[in-house]
């Protein structure tokens, strides 16, 4: 085999028309993905198409060359897309063309068995190596199980194509006939992040932890994170698709895969799309290992990979969790390529995370993507049980294994503020809330957010309370001992119900402003915990606000209270209150100790066993307080 393989080739080089010429009426044909796509064997498909008639055309992820779906040649042609792209969405939606559903793992399966049987594949491949060997390059993901399927194989060579290491390679005997072209690759360039896309990117980073390995849908959210990933160390990759992005942050040394532990030490993909940058960078790189998509996106082999992450976009999101990533109601706009398998890859992984991604609200600003509920006709990609993270431009909500209620409330939390308040009232409407719900009036002020060391050595996080933080609330007072429940509240409560602890959770963040002591973080295999709490609400009539605290009795003397004090007022001087009061029972001497180190002078005045205090702002801090 290794031997004879140049005079195989020879024997096999022909023209495009002589090549195509074998396909009979009525075949189906595979055409190689995405930036792989045979295009002088397309060019020429559509020639002569006149001598063709009810032809099945095969594609994943069509980035929209060719126009064989245009309506000329409904009689020759029958589109049908794994992965919609935008040149066969309008004949989708028009029902010109078909667009077949399901995982991307699973279209392999579909050839291999026989129910999707291929009789034509056209791909792209490089030159043939010594050996006889040509590689599928930059598109190995199903091209390379269709070919190994089909009845009958066109190779259009490329030196162009990039020699891509790992599972893609196939020998000359393989493939039926040769056509040789040196038109350059397609390349696909993704449009620069605007400030919506940016600031979901920040978002997305601040979850992923060092020495992850990445997944990255196709779209510019997805990437949008790369650039926000200097920072961070040892990371790896195992993603269907690569784009120029990685390149940067692998020559930064951001990117290294030593940590990996599926395939350490590489890049495992399915196929690139992106510039020659890109393509001459994995050219004979061994750093890169490019495998099929039934390795690539199965998610046990996925899961296999610790710390693994999934980021996709979805076009919309309704408050119970369900995500829509591939239809606008009855039309069909993507598909649910790969989607799922790395979801659920994501979740079976050791510490690992799925996270959806999408714009708050269309582009056009006037619908909301967080949704009351799916619009009739759209498909649930993701199912509300396997969803983990949903990120937009303003915030990260963590849902899984949470209750509808606070799903509702969390999704709510990071909508569009001008959508808030109607989708409050849905999921009022929708039973999935309490009746008498209230939301902040302003944003949530992430400015106000910061990490502070203890007397222990422990790291705890400081942000404002969030609507929420009402159940976290709820559980920090309940595990009050008796006497602390008095010494905060002057009374010995029977219950902190739903009434009690909305209002300290809805805060408008000026006149009312609470910061939570927070350790742990929302995620699969941890859970946030709000230690102390510090709380100021202004008296309009003086510009003065009464400030109060709560801490968990086994957070006590590590000097978290103290630090809690010397923010408020920090934030307090921000929004011109003039001071604090405070009324402390006579007993409570840890809490007068705390404000005896305010940094300004305190006023007492002790009437029935309560210290009614008032601390100025106007009046020089005693020493240097550093926060």
């Amino acid at each position: 085999m290794i031997y004879n393989w140049k005079d195989t080739y020879e024997s096999r080089r022909t023209g495009p028309k002589d090549a195509l010429s074998k396909i009979r009426k009525g075949a189906r044909i595979f055409i190689g993905s995405a930036c792989g796509e045979p295009q002088l064997l397309v060019r020429t498909l559509i020639d002569i198409a006149p001598n063709l008639a009810d032809t099945e055309v095969i594609h994943f992820l069509d980035i929209g060359t060719t126009e064989y779906t245009d309506e000329k040649y409904n009689e020759s042609f029958r589109h049908n897309a794994l992965f919609i792209g935008w040149s066969a969405r309008k004949a989708i939606q028009e029902g010109r063309a078909d667009y077949t559903p399901i995982f991307l793992s699973e279209i392999p399966l579909l050839m291999m068995r026989g129910r999707m049987p291929i009789n034509v594949a056209l791909i792209s491949v490089s030159p043939p190596d010594k050996n006889g060997y040509v590689s599928l390059g930059v598109s190995v993901d199903i091209t390379k199980t269709a070919a190994e399927s089909a009845d009958y194989v066109i190779a259009e060579v490329n030196p162009n194509m990039p020699r891509t290491l790992g599972d893609s390679f196939l020998h000359v005997n393989e493939i039926d006939a040769f056509v040789e072209n040196d038109m350059p690759l397609l390349e696909f360039f993704q449009k620069i992040p605007g400030e919506i896309t940016r600031s979901i990117g920040e978002h997305i980073a601040e979850l992923i932890e060092n020495e992850s390995t990445l997944q990255m849908g196709v779209g510019r959210i997805p990437n949008s994170v790369l650039p926000c990933l200097i920072n961070k160390r040892d990371l790896g990759i195992h993603t269907e698709t690569l784009s120029d992005g990685v390149i940067d942050l692998i020559e930064a040394g951001v990117i290294t895969c030593r940590k990996k532990t599926l395939h350490p030490g590489k890049v495992i993909a399915s196929f690139c799309m992106g510039t020659r940058r890109l393509y001459e960078y994995v050219d004979n790189n061994p750093l890169f290992e490019f495998r099929p998509c039934k390795y690539v996106n199965d998610p046990y082999v996925i899961a296999q990979n610790d710390k693994m992450v999934s980021i996709n976009a979805a076009l919309t999101i309704d408050l119970t969790g369900q995500v829509n990533s591939d239809s606008l109601g009855f039309r069909f706009y993507s598909g649910i390529g790969g989607q799922v398998d790395f979801v659920r890859g994501s979740s079976l992984s050791r510490r690992g995370k799925s996270i959806m991604t999408l714009p708050s609200t269309t582009d056009d600003g006037m619908r909301s993507r967080i949704v009351p509920y799916l619009e009739p006709g759209s498909g649930v990609t993701v199912t509300r049980g396997d969803i983990h993270y949903v990120v937009t431009e303003f915030g990260a909500a963590y849902i899984h294994g949470k209750s509808i209620r606070d799903r509702a409330m969390e999704l709510i939390n990071i909508a569009h503020p001008k959508f808030r308040d109607e989708l409050l009232e849905a999921a009022k409407r929708q039973g999935y809330v309490y009746k008498d719900q209230i939301l902040p009036s302003v944003l949530y002020p992430k400015e106000y957010e910061t990490v502070w060391t203890d007397k222990k050595s422990t790291q705890v996080f400081f942000r404002p309370v969030k609507p929420t933080d009402e159940r976290a609330i709820q559980d920090l007072i309940y595990a009050l001992p008796e006497q602390d429940v008095y010494t905060r509240f002057f009374q010995n409560l029977k219950s902190f119900t739903h009434k009690l602890a909305m209002p300290m959770a809805a805060i408008d963040y000026n006149d009312k402003m609470a910061i939570a002591a927070v350790v742990g973080k929302e995620e699969p295999e941890s859970k946030e915990k709000i230690v102390a709490v510090g709380r100021y609400v202004r008296d309009p009539n003086t510009d003065y606000a009464e400030v109060a605290f709560t801490t968990d009795h086994r957070w006590q003397d590590r000097g978290i209270g103290t630090f809690l004090l010397q923010y408020l007022i920090q934030i307090a001087k921000e929004k011109n209150i003039k001071g604090f009061t405070a009324d402390v029972l006579s007993q409570n001497v840890p809490m007068m100790k705390v404000f005896s180190k305010a940094g300004y002078p305190v006023k007492t005045n002790l009437e029935y066993g309560v210290y009614e205090l008032e601390i100025p702002f106007g009046q020089e801090r005693r020493g240097h307080v550093n926060l």
